[in-house]
Formats: structure tokens, C-alpha cells, sequence
């Protein structure tokens, strides 16, 4: 049974897609099967996983609407070793239309449901924003995976999120929790983020995941050349704290109860 999780923060760049893309291929690395659906019309973390949108035969746009499978739609990453489900500009009209169709909040679940025992765990990068293609992400998910920074407004913004994970758990998917706080482009020298961070793991506990990713160059650089940082550098402090984050989320969703998933290190890896 595939666990689902979805990267979300509805405060625009924080983070989620460098976070679902290092996170699928840390994933990939430790002998995981993952798919990655990306749920946002740009189409950042398709291109961010070696595939070419514009190049793209059926995307998540065709799944949402039923005219396509998951199995059909999504697509290998040799690269990356990880399945993408891919969006383009097509994903934009999506919004317009799901208004009209019936069960238009579950429409992803369902299509994911039917793809269960082909993974071990789907990630979802959602847009920034509460659309209804970010509800279709939270209504078809176990968890969100909440990337932030360490920083004043940060703060602010996960009110929100938090609030608006707590309706859709009360209202359309009980199974919603948050799994976990990812503190993400962090910089130990700057005393106000050290402080955010300690407000974080005071106010919220053992959900703050302990693996923090640093402020670093090589992810940054890693998205122009159509790759995440694991895979571009894994040499890179940053790619190596993702590749600890992803055993640290094993570790976790075992502990949740899960099936048990193996974090064997694939082989040469």
C-alpha cells in the first residue's frame, strides 16, 4: 500500500519543490518506489525531474479528468530513478473545469487508489495556493509534508495552513494529519532563525522532523540543469541532508503504523 503525502505551504517559496523533488529521489535512493505528481499548472517540478513538460503526452491534467490512468500518464525518470507524474500549462484550465464534475475534490484519490501497489510512497507538490487542485492533493493524501523557513512570516503562514488542514480532515478526508515540519535553506549563523526554529520544535514537538536542510549553493543550481540536487551533486551538503531526510521519513511513516516499508540502500547507491 502506497503512503501519500502531500508538499504543501500556502506561502509561495518556501521550498516545495525542491522538497518533493529531492525527497523522490532521496526516496529512489534508499530502494524506494516513488511517484511524483506535480499538482502545480507551472510545471517546476516536472521540469525539475529530467522531463520535458512541453513534451508531455498525457499529464495529471488527463488523470483529474479521467480521460487517462496513473499508469498511463506517468513516466520514468532514468535520471532520477522515480515515476513523474507530470503537469503543464494544460493543468491551468483543469481549475475551470473540475467546477462542473461531480466528486471534483476526490478525483485524484480515486485515480491513485487504482495505482496503490505499484509504490511505496506518492508525493505531491501543490501549488501555492488554496485551489481545488490542491484540495484534490489533501483529499487523496495520508499527510502533508509542511516545508518552511525559519523566519517571522513563515509563521504566520502555517496558521493558515494548519487551519486549512483541520477543515479538510473534519470535512472530506479524516485521514489528513500533519506528518511533519521540513526546515528547509536554514542558516545556523543568522540568530533569528535559530530562535524560529526553537519556537517550532517548543510549540510543535516531535512533528518537527530533525533533519534540516541548509542554505546550499548546489540546490539552487541543480533545477537549471533539469535535475534535483541528489542526483545533480550527491556529494553537496544539501543533497546528503535530503537523502537522511528521506530515512528519517521511512523511519517515521513505520512508526505510523505503516506497512513496513525497507529502506535497504539500493545497490552502488
Amino acid at each position: 500500500m502506497a503512503k501519500i503525502f502531500c508538499v504543501a505551504n500556502q506561502k509561495g517559496g518556501v521550498g516545495k519543490t525542491t522538497t518533493t523533488v529531492n525527497l523522490a529521489a532521496g526516496l529512489a535512493k534508499i530502494g524506494q518506489r516513488v511517484l511524483m505528481v506535480d499538482l502545480d499548472p507551472q510545471g517546476n517540478a516536472t521540469m525539475g525531474s529530467g522531463v520535458d513538460k512541453r513534451a508531455l503526452e498525457l499529464s495529471v491534467y488527463d488523470v483529474l479528468l479521467e480521460s487517462a490512468s496513473v499508469k498511463e500518464a506517468a513516466v520514468l525518470s532514468d535520471k532520477c530513478g522515480y515515476w513523474v507524474l507530470g503537469a503543464n500549462r494544460e493543468l491551468a484550465g483543469a481549475e475551470v473545469e473540475l467546477v462542473a464534475l461531480e466528486q471534483r475534490d476526490k478525483r485524484l484519490k480515486a485515480a491513485l487508489a487504482q495505482a496503490d501497489g505499484d509504490y511505496d510512497f506518492v508525493l505531491i507538490d501543490c501549488p501555492p495556493s488554496l485551489s481545488m487542485l490542491t484540495l484534490n492533493g489533501l483529499c487523496s493524501a495520508h499527510g502533508v509534508i509542511v516545508p518552511m523557513q525559519c523566519e517571522y512570516f513563515a509563521l504566520e503562514g502555517l496558521t493558515d495552513l494548519v487551519n486549512t488542514i483541520k477543515q479538510v480532515h473534519a470535512n472530506l478526508n479524516a485521514d489528513l494529519q500533519i506528518i511533519g515540519l521540513l526546515r528547509v535553506m536554514f542558516d545556523p549563523r543568522i540568530t533569528l532563525q535559530q530562535q524560529v526554529s526553537e519556537q517550532l520544535k517548543d510549540h510543535f514537538g516531535d512533528k518537527v522532523f530533525d533533519t534540516m536542510i541548509p542554505r546550499n549553493v548546489r540546490l539552487a543550481e541543480a533545477p537549471s540543469y533539469g535535475l534535483p540536487g541528489v542526483v545533480f551533486d550527491p556529494s553537496a551538503k544539501g543533497s546528503q541532508a535530503f537523502v537522511e531526510f528521506a530515512q528519517e521519513m521511512v523511519a517515521r511513516v513505520q512508526r505510523m503504523g505503516a506497512p513496513k516499508v525497507q529502506a535497504k540502500l539500493a545497490s552502488g547507491a
